[in-house]
């Protein structure tokens, strides 16, 4: 058996079910792979440490790959498997509050964790609305988002950072209808950019390809397991922590496969690719707006041979344009 260092986005939650499934039915062990799950502090933050050599393996921000690709060309971890074929990020403000519109944002306060993918991208969003983010003061806040929603509704705060099905979720743990936010959405704002992916760094790619398309093919498995049996996904999730909301999980899933995974292209391509026009209008977009000192070459943020074969990938997922 060959010994995966495999770091999550977070702390164990629903919308990780594929990866624990895989276990649990011994996927991973049929490919000849040990896994070991180390749970991340954000999306973004799992690409730098994927890049070290901390881990082999993660579940990282493929916009936070194109930025690191810039800016250290051989060492960034490119995406071998693009789960979120659109983006999760969101700002979400009181449905009933004065912010109603992005340009409304101007002069108001937000809470964010220090990593969260959404306000590392807030550019991207700023750029898209002629907003100045400038004119928006952000505070990072270490607190759960169950903690900082009521903030939001006490006018304590103008808004949140984070991920539309993540604080749904939230929402649901503390105790407050998710409907009493509104949310403004990069998915219909910057419509081209990606969320998660399975990222693989460099050394162990050149050192195990097969690995890599085994941990794919066996996630890839698990994926259609848990598209077909949500509660089943959540059960292996409530495997590694009993202490999980049961019902916030399986709503965060639910809620990630309807939104996070179902962009029109899962119907062409399937989960795992991405259309590469729409990738290169990604990149395009991300070295522009931050202004990075190179363009980085495609395949240093997508290496699709790891991909499985076109006919065993999940589709159903896939919105009606």
């Amino acid at each position: 058996m060959l010994h995966v260092r495999f770091i999550l986005n977070t702390f164990v939650s629903g919308p990780q079910a594929w990866f624990f499934v895989a276990d649990d039915k011994g996927y991973f062990a049929a490919e000849g792979l040990e896994v070991t799950f180390v749970p991340g502090d954000t999306l973004a933050n799992a690409v730098p440490k994927v890049a070290s050599g901390a881990f082999d393996l993660g579940y990282g921000d493929l916009n936070a790959v194109i930025t690191l690709a810039a800016e250290a060309p051989g060492v960034a971890p490119p995406a071998v498997f693009i789960m979120h074929n659109t983006s999760p990020y969101t700002i979400a403000v009181a449905a009933d509050g004065p912010v109603r519109t992005p340009g409304d944002l101007a002069g108001r306060k937000l809470l964010s964790h220090a990593n969260d993918a959404a306000w590392k991208m807030f550019d991207t969003f700023a750029a898209a609305t002629s907003l100045d983010p400038a004119r928006v003061t952000v505070t990072p806040d270490a607190r759960h988002h169950r903690e900082m929603l009521p903030l939001v509704l006490e006018g304590q705060a103008d808004g949140l950072f984070g991920f539309v099905n993540t604080l749904a979720s939230a929402a649901i743990e503390a105790g407050l209808d998710p409907a009493r936010f509104r949310h403004f959405e990069w998915r219909t704002i910057v419509p081209d950019l990606c969320g998660a992916a399975v990222i693989a760094s460099p050394a162990f790619i050149a050192a195990h390809p097969d690995a890599v398309r085994g941990f794919v093919r066996a996630v890839n498995r698990a994926l259609a397991d848990v598209v077909a049996d949500p509660p089943s996904g959540i059960a292996a999730v409530q495997r590694r922590d009993p202490g999980i909301d049961v019902m916030a999980n399986l709503a965060r899933l639910r809620g990630t496969l309807a939104l996070e995974m179902a962009h029109p292209d899962g119907a062409i391509h399937g989960i795992g690719a991405v259309d590469p026009a729409r990738l290169d209008r990604a990149i395009d977009l991300v070295a522009k707006v931050k202004g990075l000192r190179r363009r980085p070459a495609t395949a240093a943020v997508f290496d699709p041979r790891f991909l499985p074969a076109a006919d065993d990938r999940v589709r159903a997922l896939a919105r009606t344009p």
